[in-house]
């Protein structure tokens, strides 16, 4: 199966969206931790600097990961651009919103007129249910799985690009249980989600980077690679 190769530049700008998706999840994983330890109890929000830190970190990290799907359309094979074409759809829609919804609550949440309002809560807050973690959970309980389903369907290969695969599907899969957590209203189980997006995925997103790095139109370990079994 024809794999596209990839320009210098179009290489580079894999390498380096893999890279920052996988470096900004460990920063948001070191910050959300350094968050949780300094709580004096488990039923509160993380406080200052922690939140806002892990605000910036996910603003941050939306438009790599769009840079991330467009890598692999651009070195998806021909027969597999379409479903690397969703893979992107789908991963701008999660950012776009996720975007949205932390920029919304960084900039609105600690102004005067937001902070003194009693609606605030129902609006900004990340405690169910609220309208901000509704879109949250869309973005990347529904979303965000759709595009890792599709990503992992526009890789072919074996060795690393198997890995890859698998890792894409496992991290859709359990985005897609954290959706349990809202029929249930229990977000316990919204939080499995997070494993998907914020473990998993990273793991895919630091082999795509050693993949896109050694990329060459023979190399048959690679996204797109038509060699080696399925």
């Amino acid at each position: 199966m024809a794999v596209d190769p990839l320009a210098p530049a179009e290489r580079r700008l894999a390498v380096a969206a893999a890279l920052a998706v996988a470096l900004l999840c460990l920063a948001y994983a070191i910050v959300l931790t350094l968050g949780l330890l300094a709580l004096p109890s488990s039923a509160q929000q993380i406080h200052e600097p922690w939140f806002t830190l892990m605000e910036l970190l996910v603003i941050a990290l939306a438009p790599a990961m769009v840079a991330l799907t467009v890598a692999l359309h651009a070195r998806a094979p021909r027969q597999r651009k379409s479903f690397a074409l969703a893979a992107v759809a789908f991963m701008a829609m999660c950012a776009a919103i996720t975007c949205v919804v932390h920029f919304c609550i960084l900039t609105l949440s600690h102004q005067p007129l937001f902070a003194e309002s009693s609606w605030t809560y129902r609006l900004l807050s990340f405690q169910w249910p609220s309208v901000a973690y509704a879109l949250d959970i869309l973005a990347w309980d529904f979303f965000f799985p759709l595009a890792a389903c599709f990503a992992a369907a526009s890789v072919q290969g074996a060795g690393l690009a198997s890995a890859i695969r698998k890792l894409l599907y496992a991290s859709a899969a359990v985005a897609f249980a954290g959706l349990a957590g809202v029929p249930l209203a229990n977000m316990q189980f919204r939080n499995i989600g997070i494993i998907g997006y914020a473990v998993v995925f990273p793991v895919a997103a630091a082999l795509l980077a050693i993949v896109f790095n050694r990329a060459s139109n023979t190399d048959a370990d690679q996204p797109g690679s038509g060699a080696g079994p399925r």
